[in-house]
């Protein structure tokens, strides 16, 4: 899978799951899956780090389905699916040895995820009757494109 792809894709994942993305990026990191331990983002293979994201990203799991959390589209979440596309398109992109265009391919991933995400929830909420079953479904689909993107480079 060419680098972009990889990127794009955990930009996507960002877009669905903001906290899934780093932590699928870290796991890749830390088993060997990403080669990045002698870069600026090493931090991302260190021995806990795998564990914080994947405890923020299992919050972020429980607290989407909160009546109380906003939209993924208003301006700070949106935001942060931005971020977080970026920094794990920006990893990906170091390890394949184009840390920019990862970095862009995972913003442009960030953003179709974000409202092809939205819209995707949206329609299966509407099919199960309940919001319910399209979120744990979308928790699936982050958790397994985020392990795809980060275990099929060369």
């Amino acid at each position: 899978m060419s680098i972009y792809l990889a990127a794009l894709l955990i930009g996507f994942v960002a877009g669905l799951r903001a906290m899934t993305a780093p932590a699928a990026v870290s796991w890749g990191a830390l088993l060997g899956w990403l080669p990045v331990s002698e870069s600026w983002a090493a931090f991302m293979g260190w021995r806990f780090t795998p564990w914080i994201f994947s405890i923020l990203a299992l919050v972020e799991f429980v607290t989407d389905q909160l009546p109380s959390t906003p939209s993924r589209k208003v301006p700070q979440q949106f935001a942060a699916r931005l971020v977080s596309g970026a920094f794990c398109g920006a990893v990906i992109g170091t390890a394949g040895g184009s840390m920019v265009g990862g970095l862009i391919a995972g913003i442009v991933g960030a953003v179709i995820g974000t409202y092809g995400g939205a819209e995707a929830r949206g329609r299966l909420a509407a099919a199960f009757g309940q919001d319910r079953p399209a979120a744990l479904i979308e928790d699936a689909v982050a958790i397994v494109l985020g392990l795809v993107a980060v275990s099929v480079l060369p």
